[in-house]
């Protein structure tokens, strides 16, 4: 990538081709793509660059059941498939380490129909879990990977070992990305996007900054819905909602190449480094959305239970942060009502590390061509409203 700003960030930005509001991993992707394409681009964020939800813990790819096919699945398992590519090419550009791993997923079996239902998912995966290149496995046992992992106990009715899931360090990814725009974009920290006037093509920022912006895409993750409904004079809740999250990284000797594990909503996912992460809950009612409790400490022993080589594991970093889930929990991406040059892309909720890259494309795409072939209608910002 050519690394060359038409102008100072640290002087004022005056104008722009597109101004992206939220510095996560779909802005920070819509910037890359929008300075690959040759446009000027302003990348403005309220907080800091990765400091919402996409500075997590987790970093789990997981792709969604193969059975029931749908252009939802499809347009996941393209970019869950093209991922790794474009994540060498950042790595390669800037000589940062995402920690990507195509690592797989073990998926216990905890009650009989479940052994149904994985029978009825490997046949569908044979068909549908099929690129031009590669091919991705649904495996029925009736052990998991290792002693232990997890536990056999956890696993009465068998384990699926499935090879198509990864994971990725959420931080590390979050700053190469970074890394791979910053001397072409100008960044703007601590600086959100406050009002769009179309009709005389300004923006203005948190801190006033008047900026000529020729399109705007707000990909603020679960701040885009209070930020949708003031701009278009609609409740925040027409959107979409923040879903509190915790997580917790551990200190455990696990080896960074063994799969995650999924079971019930609870993820172990082996880091680099003696760590695995763990999480994480979902919860639509908190009183503060930022702050570790007991819900934590009780997906922590959940963890050891199912895996007891974690068992008093050390507790690195406990986390918690908003994820956004739009109106229909899928991503939503399109162009905002009532204005010509104004796009949204949010709302990916726990799918969105891996599939950003495509979410962006798309809404570039949207904003410049007017089409988005690929995005499937439950994606888009008129099925949500409708």
């Amino acid at each position: 990538m050519k690394r060359s700003s038409p102008y100072n960030p640290a002087t004022g930005p005056v104008s722009c081709d597109i101004l992206v509001a939220g510095g996560g991993v779909v802005g920070l992707w819509v910037a890359r793509l929008a300075h690959q394409a040759g446009m000027r681009v302003v990348l403005a964020e309220r907080d800091r660059i990765g400091g919402g939800a996409s500075g997590g813990l987790l970093g789990a790819l997981m792709p969604h059941m193969p059975e029931r096919w749908n252009p939802k699945k499809q347009f996941q398992f393209d970019a869950l498939v093209s991922l790794p590519a474009r994540i060498a090419e950042i790595e390669r550009e800037t000589g940062r380490d995402c920690r990507y791993r195509r690592c797989g997923r073990l998926l216990p079996l905890t009650k009989p129909h479940h052994a149904t239902l994985a029978l009825e998912r490997q046949a569908a995966a044979e068909t549908h879990w099929n690129a031009a290149d590669a091919r991705f496995d649904w495996h029925i046992g009736a052990d998991g990977h290792a002693d232990g992992w997890p536990a056999r106990a956890s696993m009465p009715h068998g384990v699926v070992f499935e090879t198509l899931s990864a994971r990725v360090d959420p931080r590390a990814y979050g700053a190469a990305l970074a890394a791979s725009i910053a001397d072409a974009v100008a960044l703007l920290e601590g600086e959100g996007l406050e009002t769009v006037d179309e009709t005389a093509g300004l923006v203005t920022t948190t801190k006033g900054r008047p900026i000529r912006a020729g399109h705007v895409v707000i990909a603020a993750g679960h701040d885009s819905f209070g930020l949708l409904g003031r701009l278009t004079r609609q409740t925040p809740e027409t959107y979409g909602t923040a879903v509190k999250g915790q997580a917790a990284l551990l200190r455990a000797d696990i080896d960074p190449v063994w799969p995650l594990i999924f079971r019930d909503g609870l993820y172990l996912v082996p880091h680099e480094g003696g760590r695995v992460a763990v999480g994480s809950t979902s919860e639509t009612r908190f009183d503060d959305g930022f702050a570790t409790d007991a819900q934590l400490d009780a997906v922590i022993a959940e963890a050891a239970v199912l895996c007891p080589q974690l068992t008093g594991a050390p507790v690195i970093e406990r986390w918690a942060n908003l994820r956004p889930k739009a109106v229909k929990r899928d991503p939503m991406i399109g162009r905002v009502p009532g204005f010509e040059r104004l796009f949204v892309a949010t709302g990916g909720f726990k799918i969105t590390f891996g599939i950003a890259h495509e979410m962006a494309r798309c809404a570039l795409d949207l904003a410049l061509r007017d089409t988005a072939d690929s995005l499937p209608d439950s994606f888009r910002l008129e099925t949500h409203l409708n």
